[in-house]
């Protein structure tokens, strides 16, 4: 099982609900946790991880012992600047949502960077 269980989707739901609406989505192997459209965090086997920008790494060094979610492709590793939760964050409500709210931060960082440098696309005619 690579995706999120039922059951830990639905913990994570809960726990997680002061952010806003969170949605999970499974996605290339893995489930998305999404809040208001921002993906801030992923989850594989049963694990979470934050997202991860140079402005929260400092906040997350805690986690930054264990790898980064990533993949291989053409013999390389592709970081996914997402970083595990530490596991004493699931028995720790109010900690796991000021994580959760810093990763959310950067996924909007993420999110508007994108905004600016996606390419213009020219009006249909």
């Amino acid at each position: 099982m690579m995706v999120a269980s039922e059951g830990f989707a639905e913990f994570l739901r809960e726990e997680l609900a002061p952010l806003g609406r969170v949605t999970m989505r499974r996605m290339f192997g893995k489930t998305g946790v999404f809040c208001d459209g921002l993906m801030f965090g992923m989850v594989t086997n049963d694990t979470l991880y934050f997202r991860v920008d140079d402005d929260n790494r400092a906040i997350f060094k805690e986690a930054e012992s264990v790898p980064p979610l990533n993949y291989e492709k053409q013999g390389r590793t592709i970081d996914l600047s997402f970083w595990r939760a530490p596991e004493r964050l699931l028995d720790e409500p109010d900690e796991l949502v000021r994580w959760a709210q810093v990763a959310l931060a950067a996924a909007g960082r993420v999110a508007a960077k994108r905004e600016r440098t996606a390419p213009r696309r020219k009006p249909a005619s």
